[in-house]
């Protein structure tokens, strides 16, 4: 499969971008407009200042310098390197793949080493949050200062959290390191989307996305199995550790052949390289404005604070009666609030693009993505620990049903890619998968349950597969169809931010439940004899699969997972029927009559 879609990738490489076409024959005429440039969206060709079309053998005269220099390494390198930059691509997402597999399987088993299983949500909220608050200033460093800079932050920032979660030994050491991980390895796969975006011409941009993420093919049975060996034959530790020395080898090709493009162009004469002297004081007060540290600080710390209670009021001392939980939770309402009116009304740099907001396309897609992130983190974050417990399944086998997804994926967004290559058009697929999707989360209520077989399990997972598949591919064309290329880096950032965002409040819903039902269940159902013991199991997988199957400890901690599970796909199903909302939102772009990039594209 990857071999032909390299094929295609190789035949369909051309040396300019399709010609601009007429404002008439373009399905709107929203626009954006900063303060050099007006660019129209929803399908009009980009225009200059002063009306005219751009033109797509030269740079974008009046964009920011990022976006100057990867317009200008595309119009100088050739289509090999083209095809070189794709397979680098492609190798990276392989490992950063590789690596998530195996981190998903390892990372219940670890926690529990800790005592903490109960706390993983704590871990995925604050990384989640963390992550979210890091695209938008990446954004603005991909669009300032560049694409190699921006990536080669997020690669160290990445060795260092893998290095960290190989070395820690205690709870809080691994959560800071997963945040710094998480960091790193999202933002590399956010800064890896915006140059495929760079280099791929809008109606192939589906195909592109689905090439790059054809590892996930093979890293769903790759993954588990190694995570197994690590934490069987081996050590945990090695499972984080072998990626800190693998990762930097693969991001150092993509890194180096940018930047020497970007040289070559301006030696070339493309570039024309523009350079503004300041102080050091000069430029931090300049960089602390135009990255909006202010804006920064108030939207992360806000939602961390705000959000982490709900995930740990069940083991506070009294509960959501404790100060602490009643303290952060009004600290963190507050820091939000005066986030919202500072951005809104102060902040010289907003953090969020709002004349973006206005679009209702983006609208949209942002609403599709918070509400299918939101309900799939629901109940995700603790199913490879009800398959080891409730299914009596190997963690590798848990890993296998987990990754469906991947699986499905490499092959669905193919033809989906070239559906909408052939078509132009993408809003058609929403009407058939968002039904999908509902029905596959919502056959999961009666069928995850201790009777019921695996093979029924992985029946959902493929139907939620196949949809959330298709979602993904969808939301990334359909946001960057609304804007030009100055602002790609930035739609981006605003679907990443709403995908973090809204997988930690998902992640929050589920930790609520979680810890509202599972140790109150678990209690119930224990026998008598164990029930004084339910402290020391809920908070430990190791103790719960201690239990021998069929015993009467394993079928109480099954039904208490069972009752737990079955809460979590509820309310993540209940939310699913807001995507029909964003259908309607969503514009049906043609994206075969729009020029958005420039120079040997695919």
């Amino acid at each position: 499969m990857a071999t032909k879609a390299f094929s295609r990738l190789q035949a369909a490489f051309g040396k300019n971008a399709e010609a601009s076409v007429d404002e008439k024959t373009a399905p709107g005429a929203e626009k954006i407009q900063d303060e050099e440039k007006k660019s129209t969206v929803d399908g009009v060709a980009t225009v200059n200042s002063d009306g005219s079309e751009s033109d797509p053998d030269h740079v974008s005269a009046d964009a920011q310098d990022g976006v100057k220099d990867v317009e200008g390494a595309a119009l100088a390198w050739s289509k090999t390197t083209l095809i070189l930059i794709f397979v680098n691509i492609w190798l990276l997402y392989l490992v950063n793949a590789f690596k998530g597999a195996i981190n998903y399987s390892l990372i219940p088993f670890v926690t529990s080493e800790f005592q903490s299983h109960s706390q993983l949500n704590v871990i995925y909220i604050v990384a989640d949050i963390m992550t979210g608050v890091v695209y938008i200033p990446l954004s603005k460093i991909l669009d300032i200062w560049g694409r190699p800079q921006g990536f080669v932050a997020m690669t160290a920032c990445a060795v260092l959290g893998t290095v960290l979660m190989a070395v820690c030994q205690n709870f809080e050491t691994f959560c800071a390191a997963y945040v710094f991980f998480s960091i790193g390895t999202s933002g590399m796969t956010y800064c890896v989307d915006v140059i495929t975006a760079d280099i791929s011409k809008l109606k192939n941009r589906g195909l592109a996305y689905a090439f790059t993420s054809s590892p996930y093919m093979i890293t769903a049975f790759a993954g588990p199995k190694a995570a197994e060996d690590f934490y069987e034959k081996i050590n945990w530790r090695w499972g984080f550790g072998a990626f800190a020395i693998i990762l930097p080898f693969v991001a150092a090709p993509l890194f180096f052949i940018l930047r020497t493009y970007t040289h070559k162009a301006k030696k070339e004469g493309i570039l024309v390289e523009e350079k503004v002297q300041r102080t050091l004081v000069e430029k931090i007060k300049h960089y602390a404005v135009e990255f909006d540290a202010l804006g920064v600080f108030l939207f992360g710390a806000g939602l961390v604070v705000f959000l982490i209670p709900f995930s740990i009021a069940y083991e506070a001392p009294k509960g959501w009666e404790s100060d602490y939980i009643i303290a952060m939770l009004v600290v963190g309402f507050i820091l939000l609030v005066v986030f919202f009116v500072y951005e809104s009304k102060f902040a010289p740099v907003p953090m969020l693009n709002f004349q973006m907001l206005t679009n209702r396309t983006i609208i949209g897609v942002c609403l599709l993505d918070a509400v299918y992130i939101m309900a799939y983190y629901c109940w995700a974050n603790y199913f490879t620990s009800f398959l080891m417990v409730v299914n009596n399944v190997t963690m590798a086998q848990a890993g296998y049903i987990s990754n469906t997804f991947g699986v499905v994926s490499g092959v669905v967004l193919f033809i989906v890619g070239y559906a909408i290559r052939k078509t132009g058009y993408y809003k058609w697929l929403l009407y058939i998968v968002v039904p999908l999707y509902i029905l596959g989360q919502g056959l999961m209520i009666y069928f995850r349950r201790p009777d019921k077989a695996v093979g029924f399990l992985i029946m959902c997972q493929v139907f939620t597969s196949f949809g959330g598949s298709i979602f993904i591919i969808i939301m990334q064309v359909a946001v960057l169809a609304a804007v030009d290329h100055q602002h790609v880096a930035a739609a981006l950032a605003l679907l990443f931010v709403t995908g973090s965002v809204f997988g930690a409040i998902g992640g929050t819903i589920s930790g609520a439940i979680w810890s509202n039902t599972f140790p109150e269940a678990l209690e119930r159902f224990l026998p008598e004899e164990l029930k004084a013991e339910y402290t020391t199991i809920y908070p430990d997988l190791t103790a719960q699969l201690a239990y021998e199957v069929g015993t009467p400890a394993r079928i109480a901690i099954q039904e208490a997972y069972a009752y737990s599970q079955t809460r979590m796909l509820a309310a993540g199903t209940a939310l699913m029927a807001l995507a029909f909302i964003s259908i309607l939102l969503i514009k049906n772009i043609n994206v075969a009559k729009i020029q958005q990039v420039k120079g040997m594209v695919f």
